[in-house]
């Protein structure tokens, strides 16, 4: 099962190529540019590295969100122009799940916690089971200091809401706040790959009319047109 997955959910975008549960090429980009100015050109790069061309490809994965709407909308974009190119399915993958991805093995609850501007985080909170992180609340978007009060135990916390947050968490929490190192708070590409073959493995595959983004709060244009 060869599938191309797509991160455009956070500023620091990537994308892997993998075969079944093996990542055989990854890259990222973590620079002031705009997704839409390099993600073709590195989606060429990396396929023609691994000698392959879309059609020999069996999927495509994609960072639903929550994230960046501009980021969201640049990903989703590209994946179904590539998915209605090649006749392929699409297979969508949670920003926070990936995230979570970034601390594995590990017994304490994750919490997977991203900046969502406004003093407010996106979070869920997971469980390792199998080798996979297992969602145990909803995915949310709300204050901080609420999204921390509903950790009642030891936790691991791991993503930028969890950096710029820190002080709070701590002071809320004390000793039972752990934290991941900093080079493990960004979801990457590689393993929201391995979750898309996960849903290849379930028979998830979508057409791309219907996959749409997760923001799980409305855009500025949105909020301003409504007021």
């Amino acid at each position: 099962m060869s599938l191309l997955t797509i991160q455009t959910a956070v500023p620091a975008a990537s994308i892997a190529l993998s075969e079944d549960n093996r990542i055989l090429a990854e890259f990222s980009l973590a620079v002031r540019r705009t997704h839409a100015d390099w993600l073709v050109g590195a989606i060429d790069r990396l396929l023609a590295d691994a000698c392959l061309s879309v059609s020999q490809l069996d999927g495509l994965g994609v960072v639903i969100g929550p994230g960046s709407f501009t980021s969201l909308r640049v990903g989703l974009a590209t994946v179904k122009g590539l998915a209605l190119a090649a006749e392929l399915p699409i297979f969508v993958v949670s920003t926070l799940q990936t995230l979570a991805m970034q601390a594995p093995f590990v017994t304490l609850p994750v919490c997977a916690m991203l900046d969502a501007r406004k003093k407010e985080v996106y979070a869920c909170r997971y469980s390792w089971e199998h080798g996979r992180p297992r969602p145990l609340t909803m995915e949310k978007v709300g204050k901080p200091e609420s999204i921390v009060d509903e950790c009642n135990e030891p936790t691991l916390f791991v993503g930028d809401g969890a950096l710029v947050y820190r002080p709070l968490i701590v002071r809320q929490l004390g000793d039972r706040a752990h934290f991941a190192p900093d080079y493990l708070n960004l979801p990457r590409a590689a393993g929201a790959a391995l979750l898309a073959f996960d849903a290849w493995q379930r028979g998830e595959g979508k057409p791309p009319e219907q996959v749409l983004p997760v923001y799980l709060r409305a855009s500025e244009a949105e909020l301003n047109w409504q007021g």
